[in-house]
């Protein structure tokens, strides 16, 4: 039985930490598993590499800054490859490179290619524990490179995809995915399984336990997902395919973002191509755009609104000021995005009508609406934000 491990920087914060990760490996190794372990860079260090570049350039290169920050993840593969071979356990660490992940050569967000697996199975077939540095990778002409956010996931689960490892398993400082933030709701119930779909979801709409490239990958590559907490031995939350969990909850979780902004153009040529033009000024921007509503158009012009992240709002501000392209632009960045998920929305009716019921009966205005198959995304004030969760939480009985 093959198992990957991913510890990100939490969980390999202190040489404490990584005393208490090294445990758990090796009673996994004793468990008569072989076992891969991908580790983020210690707690801060990314951070820190980060601030120290930046003050010494306003712009470092991107090429540079990659051979800088994979730095952090391969100290603490070696440090923790230190420590299992104390322990008394044959153990490798590896590099990106050494572990054979091919990227493409988009240097701080690079894109896994494909993995040469015969390093890590050379290895592994020796009876070692392998060590990967998560995040990063080398491309086909040999530059480092790093996978951005959540790269050291991306890397877990790239290697079990290539590997066909039994399982994944993401710790971090958390047991699990809940149904929604158990800081905004004490009542918030760790979930068993979920689906690819639902994880998705709720990882793009604001959940922070993993990244939406990670589970979009383990979805391609059939990979079965378990987060759990490395600071205890609760049971986690399993990631699977839809047709792998019997009974489907109508709903799986509330999702809270609160990275939002609304721009509403005003005045906007009511003829083909205007909207064409302007979401690929945003798109060329790098923009990523969410909610859209166009109004009617009445005396040749009309209303454009939409969603962004609210880091994002200078650029588009700048980008709209370019193009011309409305008499006026406001925008507000008092919004947050308050989301419904879950995949028996695909055959149950009323899901929306709850929602929209439940924010009703608490005098909350929707600004904007946006569904899916599984889910129903909101638009509202943020000062209502915290309140709409917990309203909506108990109003699908999320706690039962």
């Amino acid at each position: 039985m093959l198992i990957v491990q991913k510890y990100g920087g939490t969980s390999v914060g202190t040489l404490e930490r990584i005393k208490e990760v090294a445990k758990r490996v090796a009673r996994t190794k004793e468990e008569g598993k072989d076992v891969v372990v991908v580790v983020s860079a210690m707690s801060g260090e990314t951070n820190k590499l980060t601030q120290m570049a930046h003050s010494l350039s306003k712009n470092p290169k991107r090429r540079e800054m990659d051979l800088l920050l994979s730095s952090g993840e391969r100290v603490t593969s070696a440090l923790l490859a230190i420590l299992l071979t104390e322990m008394g356990h044959e153990t490798i660490a590896m590099s990106g490179r050494q572990a054979g992940i091919i990227t493409d050569s988009v240097h701080t967000k690079a894109r896994i290619d494909h993995i040469d697996k015969s390093y890590i199975e050379n290895e592994l077939k020796k009876g070692l524990i392998v060590v990967v540095a998560g995040f990063q990778g080398i491309t086909e002409i040999g530059e480092v490179s790093t996978l951005g956010r959540g790269g050291s996931d991306l890397s877990a689960v790239a290697i079990a995809g290539a590997l066909n490892a039994n399982v994944c398993e993401i710790y971090t400082d958390v047991d699990g995915v809940y149904t929604t933030d158990p800081r905004i709701e004490p009542k918030a119930k760790k979930l068993d399984k979920i689906s690819y779909d639902e994880m998705l979801e709720l990882a793009s709409l604001g959940a922070k336990v993993l990244q939406t490239r990670s589970v979009e990958l383990a979805k391609k590559l059939n990979v079965n997902l378990v987060t759990r907490s490395s600071f205890n031995d609760n049971e986690g939350t399993y990631i699977l395919n839809e047709e792998d969990i019997m009974e489907k909850p109508l709903v799986s979780g509330i999702a809270i973002d609160k990275n939002q902004a609304r721009i509403t153009l005003r005045g906007v040529s009511d003829k083909p191509g205007i909207a064409a033009e302007i979401f690929r000024k945003l798109a060329d921007e790098g923009v990523n755009v969410d909610m859209i509503i166009q109004n009617v158009g009445v005396d040749g012009a009309t209303n454009l609104g939409f969603t962004i992240p609210e880091n994002e709002l200078d650029i588009t501000k700048k980008a709209m000021e370019e193009i011309n392209a409305s008499q006026s632009l406001e925008y507000d960045k008092n919004v947050v995005k308050v989301s419904v998920v879950g995949v028996g929305m695909k055959s149950h009716s009323g899901v929306a009508c709850t929602a929209f019921d439940t924010l009703a009966d608490e005098n909350i205005n929707i600004e904007m609406i946006s569904t899916s198959e599984i889910k129903v995304s909101m638009i509202i004030n943020e000062k209502y934000g915290e309140l709409a969760v917990r309203a909506l939480h108990d109003a699908y009985k999320l706690d039962k």
